[in-house]
């Protein structure tokens, strides 16, 4: 069971959400891959896309085969963001989603993101504005507000619905929460009550039990999983199976693991280059270790010794002999 985003359909309803520093092209490929209904880039600054910065270009680049194809942009004026949304929609973009949810200071500091919930009027700008400039859906991805006393999503989503909007993400936490405490997912249902659009909740889910609490809670058609792909960019796809078989795919065999392990780490390499490469991928490599060993698949001393020394390594294909020799530990535990 997929989700209509205006006249683009998904697979299923469980999708992976923009992270900064994370949901690259390797990762957004790898997801879309392994189930995801949706994966969304990183965010990208929309000024300094039409400026052409290369680090803002990169984040916008399009996975090979990755469709529906999901840039997010996020800026302060109307002018960028529609200028920002043409230049995705050359890229590929089938949908544009508008960041109004980020809550880093770099980001809400300069009057984006989050800081976006306190400002509705220059929010419905920077909607308005990329609306007109798109000929594709453009989604809205928001927080519960700026902080407890200023609850506004309902009202902003309100008017995005009107502005023409396609779908509202929100996370059901604060800005000023970041990402302390929990989710608050029945406040995300008061958002349900005041449009008829797509809903996607996002926030806390970590697994199929959660996913089906937090729908059954906010009243939303699908979820957004964050962090708790770290380490496994195969859970949207499972999570939608559990939802609706036929959808996703069930969690991979120890084999597999190891497989999807090697296959990210020389797709980061290829991606970024060599030494960039090598340092980026080493926070994916942690993740995948520590999800190994609470999925009792990999032992607590094997990762803890493998750990330093993947992370230290500089040599890409001596980093790939130790992760095929590490999560060959894998497939030797679940064969004992």
């Amino acid at each position: 069971m997929g989700i209509n985003i205006g006249p683009v359909a998904t697979r299923n309803r469980v999708f992976l959400a923009p992270m900064s520093g994370v949901s690259d092209e390797p990762l957004r490929a790898l997801a879309h891959r392994l189930g995801a209904g949706l994966v969304v880039s990183e965010m990208v600054a929309s000024e300094e896309l039409v400026r052409q910065r290369p680090d803002m270009v990169r984040r916008a680049a399009r996975p090979g085969g990755v469709r529906p194809f999901v840039i997010q942009l996020a800026g302060r004026e109307p002018r960028w963001m529609a200028q920002g949304a043409r230049i995705a929609e050359g890229l590929g973009a089938d949908i544009i989603d508008i960041n109004m949810g980020c809550p880093a200071r770099e980001v809400a500091g300069k009057l984006s993101g989050s800081a976006l919930m306190r400002e509705p009027d220059v929010a419905e700008s920077l909607i308005a504005a990329t609306v007109k400039a798109a000929t594709v859906p453009v989604t809205v991805k928001m927080r519960l507000g700026w902080d407890h006393s200023s609850l506004n999503a309902p009202e902003l989503a309100a008017r995005a619905e009107a502005l023409g909007a396609a779908m509202i993400t929100v996370h059901g936490r604060t800005r000023c929460q970041f990402y302390k405490g929990q989710a608050d997912w029945e406040a995300i249902a008061r958002v349900r009550e005041r449009i008829s659009l797509p809903l996607i909740a996002n926030g806390d889910a970590l697994g199929i039990e959660d996913a089906r609490a937090m729908l059954a809670r906010s009243g939303a058609d699908g979820i957004m999983i964050g962090r708790g792909t770290y380490g496994r960019p195969w859970l949207p796809g499972v999570i939608a199976e559990a939802l609706d078989p036929g959808s996703g795919r069930a969690a991979p065999a120890p084999g597999e693991r190891r497989a999807i392990v090697l296959g990210h780490y020389r797709a980061m390499i290829d991606f970024y280059g060599e030494p960039h490469g090598v340092k980026i991928a080493r926070k994916h490599l942690g993740w995948y270790l520590a999800t190994a060993v609470a999925d009792g698949v990999l032992a607590p001393e094997t990762a803890a010794y493998w750990r330093p020394r993947l992370m230290r390594e500089s040599a890409p294909e001596r980093v790939v002999d130790g992760l095929r020799t590490a999560f060959a530990a894998c497939e030797q535990r679940a064969a004992a």
